[in-house]
């Protein structure tokens, strides 16, 4: 088996997102149990619902024994460095995967490490949640070669991972952010270069939205970037996905979000809780393509 590390969304081909999302959507018996007796540390330098639930159950579906450690008890560059804690609990597991405040931890870890290692969250990318956006689109709208996706507010990790994921796919992809939080000239041109039918920025989100077939959007603030709250509900004020930004949509378009989410500010109550709204599924495949990705690098075929 070929040592892989998921660390950014462009770790894979094209190929292999398609071969991660048709282990992602088969049944758990045709995955056998690539993990069984074996062990996957899963650190968390960050608190997390969906992240922590899922990948402790794509683990225990494959067979493995998930091992949950919160951030302080191993310390990352405090109590040891990041690259002796790596190589300590490769002797212990067969994945190791962190959700990190700097992107930089899981690059060093995938550096030296003699097992897989996957993000599980970074200030740069997301790619988890990246595998489930395409999934839970690829569900909903059929094959995604053409097909616009739209994401509203922050260009930030999560926004990353989508675009670099849906470019990987053959989508249009389009950005609605306000200036200050764009995705520069050169990330642009690197999603055109991942295969992407069109790249397109806008700080207008009627335009940016105008016939999309998928709606995302993000909290104006994550974690880590509180100090900046009063500022950034200024910037993103007049970027919230309401009903009436839906309607330049597609007609049949769907709106999605990482969660959590936060009604009367990124997105109104009526766009998230009404009939568009595919974000409870796309939660629920977190789970799912989370176990195609580890059935993946753990060499599983089918």
């Amino acid at each position: 088996m070929t040592l892989r590390h998921f660390i950014n969304s462009t770790d894979l081909s094209a190929d292999d997102l398609r071969k991660v999302l048709q282990l992602s959507t088969i049944s758990i018996e045709s995955l056998g149990r690539p993990l069984a007796g074996l062990g996957a540390a899963l650190i968390f330098e960050k608190p997390s619902n969906r992240t922590r639930h899922s990948m402790e159950m794509a683990v225990v579906q494959l067979g493995g024994h998930p091992v949950y450690t919160r951030g302080e008890e191993v310390g990352l560059d405090v109590r040891e460095t990041v690259e002796d804690i790596t190589k300590v609990m490769g002797g212990y597991h067969a994945i190791l995967a962190a959700r990190v405040f700097d992107h930089n931890i899981v690059r060093r870890m995938a550096n030296i490490s003699t097992v897989p290692v996957v993000n599980m969250l970074s200030d740069r990318q997301h790619p988890l949640q990246g595998l489930a956006d395409v999934l839970t689109m690829q569900q909903q709208l059929g094959d995604l070669v053409g097909k616009t996706v739209c994401y509203v507010g922050d260009y930030n990790n999560v926004a990353r991972s989508l675009a670099q994921t849906s470019a990987l796919l053959g989508m249009h992809v389009r950005l609605g952010c306000p200036t200050g939080y764009q995705a520069e000239d050169g990330e642009l041109e690197a999603l055109q270069k991942l295969g992407a039918a069109s790249v397109e920025q806008f700080d207008n989100i009627h335009e940016a939205v105008k016939g999309s077939h998928a709606v995302h959007t993000d909290v104006w603030t994550s974690m880590g970037q509180e100090s900046e709250t009063n500022k950034r509900e200024k910037a993103f004020a007049s970027f919230q996905v309401t009903e009436s930004l839906m309607k330049d949509a597609a007609a049949d378009a769907i709106f999605m979000h990482c969660l959590p989410a936060h009604r009367g500010m990124e997105v109104s109550a009526e766009v998230i809780d009404g009939s568009r709204s595919k974000v409870i599924e796309q939660a629920h495949n977190r789970m799912h393509a989370a176990r195609g990705l580890l059935a993946f690098l753990m060499g599983v075929n089918v």
